[in-house]
């Protein structure tokens, strides 16, 4: 049986208007807080090889991908030697905040958080991992949010349940992934 990164009904999209693509990060840019980030840096990672077991089970095992040190996980094009795999995956980072980096968390059947974004990277979020950092999602999860962000939930403006607090932690990984990218693991379809 094949699985696919697919949502159950509940999923809640979170989004808002895009910026507008930009071609590379220049060194003003970035000495001028481009791209926006989020304040928040976890003081906790996911396991890695949790990630890579889940996004095998997700993707069928079927998918070459880089996870990075904070999790986020890029698919690759199959058979790439491992710079070049490399090089891609921070590729899909870059693109990723070079534009508006929409994401839509999803909950899967086995209850974890996928979430994806407008290039192919993900952040997953298991259930046990959300429990055990509960306190700090609860009390910093707001600096997830870029500045002068706004986020349209079902619940509100920057109103976020539980799907949506996990969300802006996914995507605060991805965000200092992007930013800081250390290669974590280099996985291969059919491993």
């Amino acid at each position: 049986m094949k699985r696919r990164l697919v949502p159950d009904r509940r999923q809640v999209l979170l989004g808002a208007a895009c910026a507008g693509l930009v071609p590379q990060l220049s060194v003003s840019q970035q000495n001028q807080g481009f791209p926006p980030v989020p304040t928040w840096r976890p003081t906790f990672r996911p396991d890695i090889d949790q990630i890579a077991e889940r996004f095998r089970f997700y993707s069928n095992n079927t998918l070459d991908f880089v996870i990075f040190r904070n999790s986020t996980c890029c698919v690759v094009p199959q058979g790439l030697v491992e710079d070049d795999a490399i090089t891609a995956a921070a590729d899909v980072l870059t693109l990723i905040i070079s534009f508006h980096p929409d994401m839509n968390p999803r909950r899967m059947d086995d209850g974890h958080i996928l979430i994806t974004y407008n290039h192919p990277a993900y952040n997953i979020i298991a259930p046990e991992f959300a429990w055990a950092h509960q306190d700090e999602i609860d009390a910093r999860h707001l600096d997830g949010l870029t500045p002068g962000e706004v986020l349209v939930t079902p619940l509100g403006p920057n109103v976020f349940d539980e799907v949506g607090k996990l969300a802006l932690l996914g995507r605060c990984y991805m965000f200092l992934d992007a930013l800081g990218p250390e290669v974590a693991m280099i996985g291969r379809g059919g491993d």
